[in-house]
């Protein structure tokens, strides 16, 4: 008897419109997919492909304007606050800019609280919840002690990108959308954050969906990749399937795009004179 595929998060008709009549703009048009439990999916496009509309929908954080979202099965209700707060205990998110990420007046001992009471340990012990959140600081390699009493804006870009993992550690989310996580920091502090969530993904057993532009990082860490383009999913499948055997020209262009070390690189595809004009 093989394990049946259990449903996530699924969307039918997926569209988002801003704007009115000309001036109109279709960021994400009639999508449709199926995520399943515990997958680690990536949703790839260049900039403006609507890959960050898409996730705000998923989210919650932005209305949609004709289609479905179902969680787990059900047709997502997030008609009252209440109700949003409750899909928000199963569903989170890391964001690219993680200054914007935070409350400024919040202090860090108040960001890593609240998640506890979001989680129903609002009565739990002052001692309990420090011991908490003590281990999801360690969990990232912080250290509370260190922490205590300061505003997310005192660290650096890769302290709080880890203080958002440790917020998920402690939210334990069934849901964790991932957008371009790792695209305003260091080459060490990316491989870092992306061994962590790997970590917390192997821990928690959540989805993963990663929002990016970057083809290789979807292939190293995908079950799953989407490919988006002008608000369209064009192609999908496994990583070995979308980015080893591309269909659409679009894909094979991302591809290509991506510059290898032992092969002379394709500059075809770059507009020399508009690179010297904006020079």
């Amino acid at each position: 008897m093989t394990d049946e595929k259990k449903s996530c998060l699924r969307g039918s008709g997926l569209t988002k419109i801003f704007g009115l009549g000309q001036k109109k703009t279709v960021a994400v048009d009639h999508v449709d997919f199926n995520f399943y439990a515990g997958e680690i999916i990536s949703i790839v496009g260049e900039s403006g492909s609507g890959k960050t509309t898409l996730a705000k929908m998923l989210l919650g954080l932005i209305s949609t304007t004709e289609g479905e979202i179902y969680f787990e099965g059900k047709l997502r209700d997030i008609s009252t606050q209440k109700k949003k707060r409750e899909y928000w205990k199963g569903i989170q998110a890391i964001f690219q800019d993680p200054y914007s990420s935070y409350n400024i007046f919040n202090k860090i001992d108040t960001v890593l609280l609240d998640c506890i009471k979001m989680r129903g340990g609002g009565r739990l012990p002052h001692a309990k919840k420090i011991e908490m959140i003590s281990e999801a600081c360690s969990f990232v390699n912080l250290k509370f002690e260190e922490l205590t009493n300061k505003y997310p804006f005192e660290l650096s870009g890769g302290q709080m990108q880890r203080l958002m993992i440790a917020r998920i550690f402690l939210l334990k989310p069934k849901v964790l959308l991932a957008d371009e996580p790792t695209s305003m920091i260091d080459a060490c502090s990316r491989a870092t954050i992306l061994d962590m969530l790997m970590a917390l993904r192997k821990e928690t057993g959540m989805t993963l969906i990663f929002i990016t532009h970057d083809i290789g990082l979807a292939y190293f860490v995908s079950d799953s990749v989407y490919i988006m383009e002008h608000g369209k999913l064009i192609e999908s499948g496994t990583a070995d399937e979308v980015i080893l055997h591309p269909k659409k020209a679009y894909t094979k262009r991302l591809i290509n795009d991506v510059p290898k070390i032992h092969e002379e690189w394709d500059l075809s595809t770059v507009k020399v004179s508009s690179i010297w004009n904006e020079a």
